[in-house]
């Protein structure tokens, strides 16, 4: 991979990666082998060059109401509240799109924090499922408002409802992540 200089490169290389990962998830794989990284790299490609698209959030929406009685960040049941994923306050919109049920506990600890800062707080990777709608959105963002040819210099003088520096771009093994929680 070479450097990752803008906005776009940055998006797609972890929504590439996500995908890598999430095939690995599906193969049951403790770690990432040649058909993943194939995956990866013609997403990469595929996006980059406009030849691929990312799905719309339909697909998501199915799978958020299907775990409407477990937090979309730890699995706890009961006692449920919506949570914005990128934070009102921050800019983030009060739309079904960006919420998602979490629990009481985590609702109040994630607070006004970006979902990619208050995970790394919490010293944990997101959910495949929760980053992917995350990505999703912070991608819909920077193409309506005509970001995602900014280089990362630029954008960091931008105010933006979420945490550009934050998004990953490796992905911890497979046998590290869950894609979530039912």
């Amino acid at each position: 991979m070479k450097e990752i200089r803008t906005v776009r490169e940055k998006l797609y290389w972890s929504y590439a990666n996500l995908a890598m990962a999430h095939t690995a998830l599906d193969k049951e794989q403790t770690k990432y082998g040649p058909f993943n990284f194939m995956i990866r790299s013609r997403l990469f490609k595929g996006l980059i060059t406009g030849s691929m698209n990312i799905h719309t959030l339909l697909d998501d929406e199915k799978i958020k109401l299907g775990a409407g009685n477990h937090c979309s960040y730890c699995g706890a049941g009961g006692n449920l509240a919506l949570d914005h994923l990128i934070p009102r306050y921050s800019g983030g919109q009060d739309t079904g799109d960006n919420l998602i049920y979490a629990c009481r506990s985590c609702n109040s600890s994630k607070g006004k924090l970006d979902l990619m800062v208050w995970m790394e707080k919490q010293k944990k990777f997101p959910p495949l499922m929760v980053l992917r709608r995350y990505l999703k959105i912070v991608i819909t963002y920077c193409t309506t408002f005509d970001r995602l040819d900014m280089s990362l210099e630029e954008v960091k003088n931008q105010q933006l409802p979420f945490s550009i520096e934050h998004i990953p771009i490796d992905f911890p093994k497979p046998s590290e992540l869950i894609m979530f929680y039912d």
